[in-house]
């Protein structure tokens, strides 16, 4: 078992690392921040296994020393999940597609003028952007490819409803830190349930494709993605209580559906041999 456990561990770790290599973080830096998850981890389980979480514990089932446990226990987790901008930029969308006042007559999100008290896009950002200046909101949106300004420069309208911010360095590595621990989220649920219990986790791929039919295929991926992505993104924001304040219903969960695409050339010897010719 321990030998599988290493294997999945290399596998994990190897595209990490690539990228912990180009960001110039070290070795050591890499193993505090490691270090630091085992002690919250041990933690974790034995404060619900209804044990105390002594140092003494956690050093046996981490394997570190009582002393670095406790140092490791008095230093703070900052959080790299910065997500605010991202999620302001979500629930202006969703409040576009949802809200009465900035829908048209069709059901479509409507052309808004640009400034005005109400059904404006300045008052589509007040209201579900918070304290946001709405010209930098529009400015972002805009960078991200959903809206866009009339000729005048007076209206703005929604392109596309799936909202990618565009993104700096640091930005997109928040969103692969929330993507890879959502997805490694999902494993270890299904990993610990029984098959009835589990979420949804599935792949498709093959091996000996030509480059004409990856690009055939990777195009295709992109868009029949985009759009289940849309159908996800307005259904989930009708039940949402943040976009819809009506929404009915018990409790306080986060759900929601990834999508990956991935490719990678082998080696030539996985290329199928043409028909022997016949004399």
């Amino acid at each position: 078992m321990k030998k599988v456990i290493y294997q999945v561990i290399y596998h994990i770790l190897k595209p990490l690392v690539a990228i912990l290599h180009r960001k110039a973080v070290s070795f050591d830096e890499f193993s505090q921040i490691a270090k630091k998850l085992f002690v919250e981890v041990a933690e974790k389980h034995l404060r619900e296994a209804g044990e105390r979480p002594t140092n003494s514990r956690i050093s046996v089932s981490t394997g570190l020393t009582r002393r670095e446990v406790a140092q490791l226990r008095q230093t703070s987790s900052e959080s790299l999940l910065a997500s605010t901008r991202i999620n302001r930029g979500l629930r202006v969308i969703n409040g576009w597609m949802t809200d009465a006042e900035f829908i048209a007559r069709d059901g479509l999100p409507a052309s808004l003028p640009v400034q005005g008290d109400k059904g404006s896009f300045e008052a589509l950002v007040s209201r579900y952007s918070g304290d946001i200046p709405y010209r930098a909101m529009l400015k972002e949106l805009s960078l991200a490819g959903v809206v866009v300004l009339d000729d005048a420069g007076d209206r703005v309208g929604l392109l596309d409803n799936a909202y990618v911010p565009h993104q700096s360095d640091e930005e997109r590595l928040v969103l692969m830190g929330q993507d890879v621990s959502l997805l490694l989220q999902t494993i270890a649920y299904n990993h610990q349930h029984e098959r009835g219990e589990t979420y949804y986790q599935r792949k498709v791929s093959y091996d000996n494709l030509p480059l004409e039919a990856v690009l055939v295929f990777r195009q295709m991926a992109r868009e029949e993605s985009h759009a289940l992505l849309l159908k996800f993104n307005q259904w989930l924001a009708r039940h949402d209580r943040d976009s819809n304040p009506d929404a009915k219903g018990q409790g306080c969960y986060r759900a929601g559906v990834g999508i990956y695409y991935f490719e990678e050339p082998l080696p030539a010897q996985n290329q199928a041999e043409g028909p022997e010719e016949k004399g």
